[in-house]
């Protein structure tokens, strides 16, 4: 069936081109992508309860089971990575369920039941709508198509495609491509000239050394100078100065030849301005502060002081990973429905790279322990304090009628505490 039809939309980018010539063999994407990973996988899923359209407490179930045990020896953790790395490769990831009996989806209820990732340039996302016109504004996403490509080393056809419903997969795609109503985008594709000239620049760099490791020169023969004399001067050369091996010896030249370094040098072949400046772009186009991955950009002056490592920590986990575990949660609801009143979520309670956000919590706890107590002192319910500030609703407190120099119902009389008997002789003693 051809890719082109109208009704299909099938990812854009080269995945395997992205893999092979950015992930592997690029190393401030690997770098990029790898803090991505190590903080992103961090997560445990949870569930949260919602309380009047406020998130509540969460809470967990046997359901969750599949997530934290998403295949026979995986984790929660390996799951999340292999999320963050098809979208950031291919802008989309896309995942079902399987069992042992060879069913999938929502038929998937036998021994062996697991989350099976959809090679993202291998699913096609089949649309529909009332009209036929797969641009009208009621198309919708009616299938996900997986079929392996022919250009994988397992020969494949229409009969081996899979179709599976909307409720049977999940389908995580953080940055939506503006071109594109129902699929993303990977965020490699708008810095994807900064990525080639970065490895061309560190091809550069191979090549010099791998030369003569110095500056390159010209050399001149006189007109006299034979094809074979110039072939033979040409090939002793090469074999006495070119290579890392043979840098720095001396130049020793015979009659007739004159020898002219260009104007540069090893200063002047220094990429660090250049390459810092395409690495720092990799990592904002990443989410990710150069300063966490080690980049030249993200090493120098202020960059280092505590407060602003700290506010490049906490825009890296706020700006960046809660955004991504949101929706991350969002899209694996499919797999697990969550309980009546409830949804997936993620706790980042044990996550050692949050641990400074605990500090604020703990603070803002204390903050509202504050208020809990100068509201219940001001005549307000306890129970109505709690619900108000917990839900950041006002509209919730209760008053008792009472207030804070009073607490006792009006008419109420209080017994003085009885005083103690004087001794006569102590009385007269004080006299």
């Amino acid at each position: 069936m051809p890719s082109s039809l109208p009704d299909r939309e099938r990812i854009e980018s080269d995945f395997e081109g992205y893999v092979e010539g950015a992930y592997k063999r690029n190393g401030p994407v690997f770098a990029c992508m790898l803090a991505r990973q190590m903080v992103f996988s961090e997560a445990r899923l949870t569930w949260r309860q919602i309380r009047n359209g406020r998130p509540g407490d969460l809470f967990g179930t046997t359901d969750l089971g599949l997530l934290e045990a998403p295949w026979p020896g995986g984790t929660t953790g390996e799951l999340l990575v292999r999320m963050i790395q098809d979208a950031d490769l291919a802008g989309n990831f896309y995942a079902t369920t399987a069992d042992d009996q060879g069913r999938y989806g929502k038929a998937a209820t036998g021994p062996g039941r697991r989350v099976v990732r959809m090679r993202p340039d291998w699913v096609t996302l089949v649309l529909r709508s009332a009209s036929g016109d797969p641009y009208a504004l009621d198309t919708k996403v009616v299938g996900y198509l997986y079929q392996p490509r022919p250009s994988s080393r397992v020969a494949a056809d229409l009969s081996d495609a899979v179709l599976l419903l909307p409720d049977e997969v999940c389908h995580f795609s953080p940055i939506p491509d503006p071109a594109a109503r129902f699929r993303g985008m990977s965020w490699l594709t708008p810095v994807l000239r900064e990525i080639q000239s970065d490895s061309a620049a560190t091809a550069h760099k191979e090549t010099v050394f791998r030369n003569a490791a110095t500056p390159s020169m010209v050399v001149r023969f006189a007109r006299e100078t034979t094809p074979e004399a110039f072939d033979q001067f040409v090939s002793r050369f090469k074999a006495s100065h070119q290579g890392v091996e043979n840098a720095h010896k001396t130049l020793f030249l015979g009659g007739g030849a004159d020898v002219t370094p260009l104007t540069f040098d090893f200063r002047q072949l220094e990429f660090s301005q250049t390459q810092g400046k395409g690495e720092s772009r990799v990592a904002s186009a990443a989410g990710v502060p150069p300063s966490w991955v080690g980049f030249s950009e993200g090493l120098q002056g202020s960059a280092l002081n505590a407060g602003n490592f700290s506010a490049a920590r906490r825009r890296f986990a706020d700006g960046t990973i809660r955004p991504l575990w949101r929706q991350a949660a969002a899209a694996l609801q499919v797999l697990v429905p969550p309980p009546s009143g409830a949804q997936l979520w993620y706790d980042g309670r044990d996550i050692a790279f949050l641990r400074e956000d605990r500090k604020d919590a703990a603070e803002i706890q204390r903050q509202q322990a504050s208020t809990i107590r100068q509201l219940t002192d001001a005549g307000f319910k306890p129970d109505s304090v709690v619900r108000a500030v917990q839900a950041e609703d006002w509209t919730l407190l209760a008053h008792t009628g009472l207030f804070s120099v009073q607490l006792q119902p009006p008419g109420t009389q209080q017994t003085a505490p009885p005083t103690a008997p004087v001794d006569s002789d102590d009385a007269e003693e004080g006299q």
